[in-house]
């Protein structure tokens, strides 16, 4: 099958602006251009406003309601993806590091993110495990198209993940990374507590429901990019995870949509990934991988949800040399959601 993307690669500007150019001084990587002009745009736009709503109390709560739906609506999701990437590869040269730290501890905050645990729980913890038994976030224990086994995988995470992951750290005897982990959710937790006192609601619209947010969406994400698990090999990287080409959600959110990719290789750039999947084709085809096409992981979740396989066996992407019927791809995709007996 011949498979065309359309997804974003690296297209380098031949004529750098003045603000372009003063940043390239600063940043590691030239294909990062755009998560500088994404901090920017959320530091002279969001910031703002987010302060202004909270130091001028007693706004109609409607001002509130639509500040946190055009934030998240137009910026949420690049920003979760800018952070992720960042967590990856440092985004500004050593000696400038300290600069690496506005992002998880100052623009986090508008959007639900405690400093240091989305680093050491994802980059720390995830990817050393990689959905096996000992990942937290682990899905295998769980039948994938169950709304009762989402619940409690997300109300889990919500209310002991902090304890789990400081209590897998303390397995792994790294106990400053519980005291980073620890100092983070604290601090998030304080301001908001103090906030609160000031101004109750610029506080619930601006931290307090954007945290409860984010942690059902990363939850939910992370479900969907690994839904389909092949039972008799979960260690193998290909049949872990999905992969997700030629949709919007890849172009608005630095190519988040190639899974299978970037667990193969944590540390390779976003804007490679495009290039990556088609090179290694064959590998993909000879593990038998889940393809969609035009979907995200938020619309796969919702899918598996409400167990609509006819409309993810319409978006799935048969690579096989003899194409399969619906019906058998169906089938492939329930299997590949089943509870893993250990």
């Amino acid at each position: 099958m011949n498979i065309v993307l359309t997804d974003p690669g690296f297209t380098k500007r031949e004529n750098q602006n003045v603000i372009d150019s003063f940043f390239l001084k600063l940043i590691n990587d030239e294909r990062d251009l755009p998560f500088i002009h994404l901090c920017l745009k959320i530091s002279l736009l969001v910031v703002p406003t987010a302060i202004l709503l909270l130091i001028f109390k007693d706004i109609n709560w409607m001002f509130y309601a639509l500040f946190l739906a055009v934030n998240f609506g137009v910026f949420l999701g690049p920003f979760v993806l800018m952070l992720h990437n960042t967590s990856h590869r440092k985004l500004f040269k050593k000696e400038y590091s300290f600069l690496n730290n506005f992002i998880p501890w100052f623009l986090g905050l508008f959007y639900g993110q405690t400093p240091e645990t989305y680093f050491y729980h994802h980059v720390g913890m995830h990817h050393a495990e990689n959905n096996l038994e000992k990942d937290l976030s682990s899905t295998m224990k769980y039948r994938r198209d169950s709304l009762r086994g989402f619940l409690h995988y997300l109300f889990t995470f919500y209310f002991f993940g902090i304890f789990q992951l400081s209590g897998y750290f303390k397995r792994k005897n790294q106990a400053k990374f519980i005291i980073r982990i620890v100092r983070g959710e604290a601090f998030f937790i304080c301001l908001a507590i103090v906030l609160s006192f000031y101004n109750f609601p610029g506080t619930l619209f601006i931290l307090i429901l954007p945290f409860i947010f984010i942690r059902f969406a990363m939850m939910a994400g992370n479900w969907a990019q690994h839904a389909f698990i092949d039972a008799k090999e979960p260690d193998n990287l290909y049949k872990s995870s999905i992969t997700c080409i030629n949709t919007p959600y890849n172009k608005k959110c630095f190519n988040d949509g190639y899974h299978i990719g970037h667990h193969l290789k944590p540390s390779m750039h976003w804007t490679e990934m495009p290039t990556d999947f088609l090179k290694n084709i064959d590998k993909y085809r000879k593990n038998n991988v889940i393809i969609f096409e035009g979907l995200d992981y938020f619309q796969i979740w919702f899918l598996l949800m409400i167990k609509n396989y006819k409309f993810l066996a319409k978006k799935f992407v048969d690579v096989e040399e003899a194409p399969r019927s619906q019906q058998e791809i169906i089938d492939f995709l329930k299997l590949r959601t089943r509870k893993r007996i250990v």
